[in-house]
């Protein structure tokens, strides 16, 4: 499994990229909310890569984060019908904290207006995915809708964080606010957790 490419970005197209790495040239497939992260031809590029194996080619998929990839792969293994070209679809029409607040709203609207997802795609996205997305998604595409604070943003990671570990978003968000009146504004999100996370074990 190839897990990333390190190496002189060549080529640039939306969809594709070409990557070299010590004298080879990879060709990847990338979304658009990959290509915006981008830097210029000519300089050093590391992408987070799928490998996808058909019978009549191996075909390179690339990210620049891990957030991308990770609902990449979320895509194509839970929904039924949606292979990796539709699964970059779905990333070039929107980006991962707005499918992933989609999908834990319910808004098939919104996933249906993607290119190539019509409304039956858009319903089997929301209910494939919901369990996996779950209240964290919805909770950060809330706080990804307006510009937080450096506190609001800390407290955000927090409940976040604290909802991956399973708490529930409302006790999360009691929790961390208490334990942040109680640390303070120099406490780190870490700091945050770990005494949230004593205070209910």
């Amino acid at each position: 499994m190839i897990s990333f490419l390190h190496g002189k970005l060549v080529d640039v197209l939306p969809t594709q990229v070409t990557v070299d790495v010590q004298g080879v040239g990879y060709e990847v497939l990338i979304p658009l909310s990959s290509f915006d992260k981008l830097p210029a031809p000519g300089n050093d590029v590391k992408l987070l890569t799928h490998l996808a194996v058909r019978e009549d080619a191996h075909v390179l998929y690339g990210f620049m984060s891990s957030a991308e990839r990770e609902m990449f792969r979320l895509l194509i293994n839970t929904v039924s019908g949606i292979g990796p070209k539709l699964a970059l679809n779905v990333l070039s029409g929107m980006n991962v904290t707005a499918l992933r607040g989609a999908v834990a709203s319910g808004d098939v609207k919104a996933l249906s207006q993607i290119s190539g997802v019509g409304k039956k795609t858009a319903e089997r996205i929301v209910v494939e995915l919901r369990d996996k997305i779950g209240a964290a998604g919805a909770w950060e595409a809330r706080s990804a809708e307006r510009a937080l604070t450096g506190e609001e943003q800390k407290a955000s990671d927090a409940v976040l964080a604290l909802m991956a570990l399973g708490f529930k978003q409302q006790e999360a968000h009691e929790s961390v606010r208490a334990t942040m009146a109680l640390l303070g504004e120099k406490a780190t999100v870490e700091d945050l957790v770990r005494a949230c996370l004593k205070k209910s074990g």
